[in-house]
């Protein structure tokens, strides 16, 4: 197999989630680590590994920023993250996915062909801060995008290849996301072994 081509992360930790008390989200434990970390870990070999948000803890190495406005959302996140990247390739991620391994980073690096890959889910939507993409071809698509743009909006002229990964019966989806206490709830459960609730 082909040596992947060397690729920057971009992690967008910002913003504070007041269905979760008003708390920094990709804070939040699941698991024994929080958010952040566990996709820190899993771009372990991406270089930099840049978080976008307010000041937070990371691992020595990662580069913290804020987008311009603070809070303006993923587009100016995903602009502000992408100022730092010299790579040609970029994955971009969102802050709070606890169950995000090496592996799936590295399956949609393979899957790379045109503009980006993006990881579908189990009810067929588009994990747009879950995908590897282009550094150029994305620099393009967000040059002159409102802060507040749709993502979905400003990639839509991109060639982008879409990839549902196969997940084993009783393991956590990648794509499993924290946005309510319910969330956050099923994650820890499912991160204890434990049945989730509800």
């Amino acid at each position: 197999m082909p040596a992947l081509t060397p690729y920057a992360a971009v992690v967008l930790a910002g913003g504070r989630a007041a269905r979760l008390g008003g708390q920094a989200k990709p804070q939040l434990e699941v698991g024994g680590r929080t958010m952040l970390a566990a996709v820190l870990a899993a771009v372990t070999d991406a270089e930099p590994r840049v978080v976008v948000g307010p000041p937070q803890p990371v691992p020595d190495g990662v580069v913290v920023l804020r987008e311009t406005p603070p809070g303006g959302g993923p587009v100016a996140a995903m602009r502000a993250g992408l100022a730092r990247v010299e790579a040609d390739v970029v994955a971009v991620l969102a802050g709070d996915l606890p169950f995000l391994t090496a592996a799936i980073v590295t399956q949609l690096r393979e899957r790379l062909t045109d503009d980006g890959v993006l990881v579908v889910d189990d009810a067929g939507r588009d994990q747009f801060l879950l995908g590897v993409w282009r550094a150029a071809s994305l620099r393009r698509a967000l040059a002159g995008a409102p802060a507040h743009a749709p993502v979905r909006r400003v990639v839509a002229g991109l060639a982008v290849t879409r990839w549902r990964p196969p997940v084993e019966p009783g393991s956590p989806a990648p794509w499993t996301d924290c946005d309510t206490p319910a969330d956050l709830a099923r994650a820890r459960a499912t991160a204890a072994g434990q049945a989730p609730p509800g």
